[in-house]
């Protein structure tokens, strides 16, 4: 599913799960290969408390590595020192949380990952506060460990919890944090 309104003749949108009202918008993008969280508002100022870096709001990501990620790998990412490419510039990533988690038992993907009989996967909880394009994809290939599939958990003090593909969840405006 693309995280918009308008694409191509054959695109799954946005617009195919639920009525939203044309106001509404995504906060945040997932690329056409991540899943999970994605949030929907019409409030600039909701929007704006989670997506500015400023307001340094954490996101929180479970990626598929291939391999058995090692604690080495876990100290790489948390600490820093990982270098990515953004827009065309070198980016040295702000430190994250970080851990080895066992495997969160998600629905099957409509488009199997990648697997191969002799190499393990494992999983990984990732927390960043920043947002740059591919930043959790890039940060775990960095690190030796490119992931097979992200699923972001959680924004601020929203999560997915026991959500599924597709759902959708009206939250009040007494309810928003």
């Amino acid at each position: 599913m693309l995280c918009q309104f308008t694409g191509q003749e054959n695109d799954y949108l946005l617009g195919d799960l639920f009525d939203f009202p044309k106001d509404v918008y995504s906060i945040g993008r997932l690329d056409k290969d991540s899943e999970g969280l994605l949030l929907m508002t019409n409030d600039n100022r909701f929007k704006t408390k989670l997506l500015e870096p400023i307001y340094k709001t954490p996101k929180t990501y479970y990626a598929q590595v291939d391999g058995d990620i090692t604690a080495e790998a876990i100290r790489e990412l948390s600490k820093g020192s990982i270098v990515i490419k953004h827009k065309g510039n070198s980016h040295k990533v702000a430190p994250a949380v970080c851990c080895k988690i066992n495997d969160p038992n998600f629905p099957e993907r409509s488009v199997p990952i990648r697997y191969r009989k002799n190499i393990p996967t494992s999983w990984v909880s990732i927390t960043i506060s920043e947002g740059k394009n591919r930043q959790v994809r890039k940060m775990t290939a960095a690190a030796g460990f490119p992931t097979l599939r992200l699923v972001r958990f959680s924004i601020g003090n929203y999560k997915l919890g026991s959500m599924q593909p597709g759902d959708v969840v009206e939250i009040r405006p007494d309810q928003v944090l």
